[in-house]
């Protein structure tokens, strides 16, 4: 999957954009989070009362403003598969917080940002749902004491050769696919990465875990978004193996 061919992060205006996907039914757009002074009124009014109680509760205007067209954004995506108005997708707080959509829908979806930019996914097949994650390639951080702490021995002893650089992009990649599941399952940062151990050597496969983490119960795909970014998309089959462990 590729934006190659769109603006890149600083490219206010854009609505959201569809995406090459690797799935028939997953479905992922890029947005970046900079819009126009004149656009905003008709991005605050497609919230719900809910929603503009809480971009009020930001600190700063530009987040505020970015909260406001990340959730449109959502809003106006979820409504052309919805086919209502942006204004009337039922955006519910589910299990865990989760949002989800009220109804019959089987549609699932997630968002991810940072740098500027927006990731929405959605999954359009029952029973199962979707994370996305996403980082910027130059994310400074204390990545082998993280890696201490989120992954696994054989994670670690897979990228204890490469040089500091090198090691710090691997942690980020497994950071990506990690977090991506914890969002499928709303688990977030309470899931057990340090136990989840990712495959990256033949594309991206979940290689360790158990009960909602086990191998078979996920796709891992790589989202290929360019602009200094790095993202994964996690698909979870929360029953897949029940029969063969029955």
């Amino acid at each position: 999957m590729s934006v190659s061919d769109f603006g890149g992060p600083g490219n206010a205006g854009a609505a959201p954009q569809r995406i090459a996907s690797p799935e028939r039914d997953l479905a992922i757009w890029w947005c970046p989070l900079e819009r126009a002074d004149d656009e905003m009124p008709a991005l605050w009014a497609t919230l719900s009362p809910a929603e503009i109680e809480r971009a009020g509760r930001f600190g700063t205007d530009a987040l505020r403003r970015r909260y406001v067209v990340g959730r449109s954004a959502l809003r106006w995506t979820l409504a052309q598969a919805l086919r209502v108005d942006a204004a009337a997708v039922p955006i519910l707080r589910g299990p865990r917080g989760r949002p989800m959509l009220g109804g019959d829908r089987a549609l699932d979806f997630n968002v991810t940002h940072t740098l500027g930019v927006a990731l929405i996914a959605h999954l359009d097949r029952p029973g199962w749902r979707v994370g996305v994650d996403i980082e910027g390639v130059d994310r400074s951080l204390a990545h082998d004491g993280l890696a201490r702490k989120f992954l696994t021995d054989r994670e670690r002893a897979v990228i204890a050769a490469l040089d500091d650089d090198a090691r710090r992009l691997a942690f980020l990649r497994h950071w990506t696919c990690k977090e991506a599941m914890s969002k499928a399952t709303g688990e977030g940062l309470s899931a057990p990465f340090r136990e989840i151990g990712i495959d990256t050597s033949g594309g991206l496969a979940v290689a360790e875990g158990r009960d909602d983490y086990a191998p078979e119960r996920w796709k891992l795909h790589p989202v290929g978004l360019g602009h200094g970014l790095i993202a994964t998309a996690a698909l979870w089959s929360p029953h897949a193996g029940d029969a063969s462990r029955g």
